[in-house]
Parts: structure tokens; C-alpha cells; sequence
């Protein structure tokens, strides 16, 4: 065989020898850009100003501004979103390799400046996600860089689109072996043609991968689906329902507020169980650690601001969480904070949640339900005292109407109550109750009993943790007595829960209790 024809024999062994690695590589870059962007584009609730907001290090103060301007929000978001699909495509597709992994490289420096590892806050322990300098955004920039340094020899479209023609029976030369595929300008050889377009595939499965996450129906759904009667919706479970997000241009309008003391709160206040990691399962053992995997702090900053932005001023949560809220407020937000004191020593719990911020404290149900049977109503007197004495409103709660029942007998007159009330007509309130499965055993008792008291009542679990529809638990916690209701909520559930709330409110609401906020 002559020296020319060995060596076109050993071209298409060279050119997948060494153009298939930079494919691949830049194939697989290019399916985490497309994805990123895809899911941000169709989550029109999503927003860059929490991620801005969370930003550590030498220019957090201009990404800071930057989270807080609402004109220049709506920019980041979509150089984001756009930015992230017309990369993903052109390195999935190989088109305009060069200009994409360059844009990709600045748009990873950005990710990395803007939160960079070695400022970043440490948390107890080890944990995915937590980098001293090197994270996932630095890796992958070099990983471009190297797709920019080599672009030619990661054969795609654009490749064969660009591709000129050349004398039929040329021949390349065995140097010419060393130069990159793309260099040579002839005709293409069948392996070249397929792997050019080695991309179009991964585009394809992409698209059926995001369906099959995102579009298509579980079985689970479809049987709990099953067991609802038909048109009741407060049977059926709140998870059900096609995923669809909603946006802050689909808001209604912005909750009205009501008063309790000198503070004005939200007549839906953000339940803070889900962002500390305290989840009501039932057998589901492992939702508390991926709901705190879920709430990062980007994400809860993102999930306070929507919160914000839909009329939301306040949420609840426990002392834990006060540092969370705290560096909340320094990067601009101005939610403001119920505590429910809860901690191992009531009085240090409650010192410590005012002196970070609290607006208003109470004494925790559970802890509350506990003191009452072992018969301490000197402590709790000596809680309210305390929270008074710091100069803002203080509460008892009670998941057992025995609680409250046996405080009003005491004579405890706390500035707010909070009590439990749901419906139990969903279906795993059908099972043994005390199973982390049911929050208000008698709710027509509760609501007639809590009709005579005088000071305001903020119902929680009020959709029994997720078993009811919000439609049908927060106008049963309305039209029962409730002057607020205080929701946990996803960040992808708000404008929707705050739009049915605001139609509840707006609605004929029948209520036999004087609202007392």
C-alpha cells in the first residue's frame, strides 16, 4: 500500500482518536448550560436577586446593589436565562465553538466572583457544595478554556457548514495529520459527517430526559388523584396538581395586613419549617434532610425576597435560624421574624431571638403543650413577661386545645395566640392519630372555643402539612376565627398560595369571629 493511501486509511482512526474526547466534553458542558437555562426559563418565578443578594467576598457590595435594583434584575435574568440556552446549544451542536466557550467562561467567572468558595460562610461539618477555592464553576471554566484553546478539533455543525470544498482525488498529506480536522477543506468522510454530528442526538435526549422529569405523571399522583372524591378538593392532596410556576406578573394584588401591638403583619405570614429542615413527613423519613439540601442559602434568600416582592412581610421560625435572617437583612431584605422559642431553655431562646431581631416571640406549641401538663404556667408567665419586657408582642402556642384552654384558666393573657386548626377529612387523618399526621383533632371545638378570646389567634398547620388544598384550608382557617395564617411554603408555591389567599379574603367569607387584628 502506498505512504498517501496509509495515510488516509489512518485518518479517521486520528480524527476519533482525537476529536471524539473534545466532543464529549464540550457535548457534556454544553447539556449543563442547556439544562441550567431550560429550567429557568420555564420557572418564571425564578430570580437572580436572592443569589445576588447571598453574595460573599471583595465585590459583594455591587452585587449586592445589583440584587436590590429591580431594572437591573430583570437584565441578569435574562443575559442568565438566554445566555445559558444559546451556549448550551452551541457546544451541544458545535456552532460557533470558539465565541460560545468564551461567553461560557465569562458567564462561569461571574457564578464564581459572585459567591467565590474561599469567603463563603462554614458550616457545621463537611458537606457537598462547600470548596475551599476550587468548586464546580472553576472547574468547569477550565475545562472551556480548553475548548477555546482546541476549537477546531472538536468537530460539530459548524464544522460542515463551513467546510469548502476542494479538487476530487486530493489527498492530504501525513503532516497534515497533525493539524487540527477542521483545517482541511474538502470533502467529508462518512465517520467525519456523523461525528459532526455527534450533538444533534444529545439535544434529543435532553429534551426527552426533561420530559420524562418534568412532564409525565407518577404513579403515585395518579392514585392519590384516584382517591378524591370528585369536585372535592379539600380531599385531594396539595402536591397533585399539574407543576406549573407562576410569576410575580401573575399577582393579584398584595395582602392586606392586620396588627398585633405595634406590629403589622401579613395576613399570610411564611411558615419557616421547610427552610430549617423540620418537616412533617409522616413515614417519609428522609424529606427533612432533602428539604434542607433543597433551601441553601441562595435559595433561601431567593425564596425570602419572592416573598417579599408578593406582599409576604413575615415569617416564622425558630432561634435557629436567626443568623440566616440576619445576613438576610444585611444583603438588603427586610422581612421581618416571629420566633417560636423553642430551644432547650425557654428564657435563654427568647433573649436570644429578640436581641437578633425578632418582631414578636412565642412560647413554642410543643413546648407549651409540654409545660401546661407538667403544670409550669410560672414559666410561661415568666416567658410572656420577658418577651413583653423587651418591647415586643408575646404569644403561647398549643398544637392541643388543652393548652390554651388551661393558660386562659390561669389567667395568662398573652398578646397573640397560636393555635393549630385544619380539616380532617383528608385521607391519612384517617389513620391513628399522634402519627405526625394530624396537627387539630377537633377543629369545630377549637373554633368555637377560640370565637370568645380577645386577642388576636395566627392558625398554623392549617393545611396539615401538605394534605390539604390551599383553597380549602385557607379559607376553613378564615371563615373558623383565624386573623393569620401562617403557611409553609416552597418558593415555587408562593405567588399562587398568596393569589388563593387573596381570593379567599376578597371572597364572601362567612366568619362568626370578630377579626381581632
Amino acid at each position: 500500500m502506498s505512504q498517501p493511501n496509509a495515510a488516509l486509511n489512518a485518518a479517521p482512526r486520528a480524527f476519533l482518536r482525537r476529536e471524539l474526547p473534545f466532543a464529549l466534553l464540550r457535548i457534556a458542558i454544553g447539556w449543563h448550560f442547556l439544562y441550567e437555562g431550560w429550567t429557568k426559563l420555564v420557572y418564571s418565578g425564578w430570580s437572580s436577586s436572592g443569589y445576588l443578594k447571598s453574595s460573599t467576598g471583595p465585590l459583594a457590595s455591587l452585587f449586592h446593589w445589583l440584587g436590590s435594583n429591580d431594572a437591573a434584575v430583570r437584565v441578569v435574568d435574562q443575559l442568565n436565562i438566554w445566555g445559558l440556552i444559546l451556549i448550551g446549544l452551541g457546544l451541544i451542536l458545535g456552532v460557533l465553538i470558539r465565541p460560545a466557550a468564551l461567553f461560557g467562561i465569562a458567564l462561569l467567572t461571574f457564578y464564581y466572583v459572585t459567591y467565590p468558595p474561599l469567603f463563603a460562610p462554614i458550616g457545621s461539618g463537611v458537606s457537598e457544595g462547600q470548596y475551599l477555592i476550587v468548586n464546580k464553576n472553576l472547574v468547569e471554566l477550565f475545562a472551556l478554556a480548553v475548548v477555546v484553546a482546541y476549537p477546531a478539533a472538536s468537530a460539530g455543525l459548524g464544522a460542515l457548514v463551513t467546510r469548502r470544498g476542494r479538487r476530487e482525488g486530493a489527498t492530504a498529506s501525513p503532516g497534515a495529520l497533525d493539524k487540527p480536522v477542521a483545517a482541511f477543506r474538502g470533502p467529508v468522510s462518512r465517520r467525519a459527517f456523523f461525528t459532526s454530528l455527534a450533538g444533534v442526538p444529545f439535544v434529543g435526549g435532553l429534551v426527552l430526559a426533561v420530559l420524562k422529569k418534568h412532564g409525565w405523571k407518577s404513579f403515585e399522583e395518579i392514585q392519590l388523584r384516584a382517591r378524591a372524591h370528585p369536585g372535592d378538593v379539600a380531599t385531594a392532596s396539595a402536591t397533585v396538581r399539574t407543576f406549573q410556576f407562576s410569576s410575580l406578573g401573575d399577582l393579584k394584588g398584595r395582602l392586606p395586613h392586620g396588627r398585633i401591638g405595634n406590629v403589622a403583619l401579613s395576613r399570610m405570614i411564611l411558615g419557616g419549617n421547610l427552610i430549617g429542615g423540620w418537616a412533617h413527613a409522616r413515614d417519609l423519613i428522609y424529606v427533612s434532610k432533602l428539604i434542607k439540601a433543597y433551601h441553601r442559602r441562595g435559595k433561601v434568600f431567593e425564596t425570602l425576597d419572592l416573598a417579599e416582592s408578593c406582599g409576604i412581610n413575615t415569617i416564622l421560625t425558630n432561634p435557629a435560624l436567626c443568623d440566616v435572617i440576619n445576613d438576610y437583612w444585611r444583603c438588603g431584605g427586610k422581612i421581618q421574624f416571629i420566633s417560636d422559642s423553642g430551644g432547650e431553655e425557654l428564657l435563654e431562646s427568647i433573649q436570644e431571638s429578640v436581641d437578633r431581631g425578632a418582631c414578636a416571640c412565642y412560647i413554642h406549641g410543643g413546648v407549651a403543650d409540654r409545660l401546661v401538663q407538667e403544670r409550669q404556667f410560672d414559666l410561661i408567665a415568666k416567658g410572656i413577661e420577658l418577651i413583653r419586657k423587651n418591647g415586643v408582642p408575646g404569644g403561647i402556642g398549643g398544637h392541643k386545645l388543652d393548652t390554651i384552654k388551661a393558660c386562659v384558666e390561669k389567667g395568662l393573657r398573652p398578646d397573640f395566640w397560636m393555635k393549630t386548626l385544619h380539616r380532617v377529612d383528608y385521607w391519612s387523618a384517617q389513620l391513628q392519630p399522634q402519627k405526625d399526621n394530624i396537627w387539630c383533632e377537633d377543629p369545630v371545638t377549637t373554633a368555637t372555643y377560640m370565637r370568645d378570646l380577645r386577642a388576636p389567634w395566627i392558625a398554623y398547620k392549617v393545611l396539615a402539612a401538605g394534605a390539604i388544598e390551599p383553597k380549602a384550608g385557607f379559607k376553613h382557617a378564615f371563615e373558623n376565627g383565624a386573623d393569620f395564617i401562617c403557611v409553609g411554603m416552597y418558593d415555587f408555591q408562593i405567588v399562587d398560595d398568596v393569589n388563593i389567599a387573596l381570593d379567599v379574603l376578597n371572597g364572601a367569607l362567612v366568619r362568626q369571629r370578630a377579626w381581632r387584628a
